[in-house]
């Protein structure tokens, strides 16, 4: 979520330990994901009064369906395809037009 290594973990802890106290840590501990826990549940309740999540949701079902769109309609296979046949068929010529000579 924070993105925070080991070591950063760490030293944030040793500072807390320095700063608070052995005695208190694990009270402000408590405290801080409670904070964090009740962040959490404000912000989901506005998404859900904002009607975000929903939004969310269209958007990334809209993104689907145009990437779907948009592997259906790649026309590069088929001109691959084209191509072959057109070199096949000069290659044909050519060896029709060498037997002729």
């Amino acid at each position: 979520m924070f993105n925070i290594g080991f070591a950063e973990l760490i030293l944030v802890l040793l500072i807390a330990f320095l700063v608070v106290g052995p005695k208190d840590l694990p009270k402000v501990a408590r405290w801080l994901g409670r904070l964090v826990k009740k962040i959490r549940q404000m912000i989901r309740e506005v998404k859900e009064e904002l009607g975000w999540d929903e939004l969310e949701n269209d958007t990334r079902d809209m993104r689907r369906d145009i990437d779907q769109t948009v592997k259906e309609a790649d026309v590069t296979k088929d001109l691959r395809e084209a191509s072959r046949d057109f070199q096949k068929s000069v290659n044909e010529a050519k060896k029709a037009a060498q037997k002729k000579d």
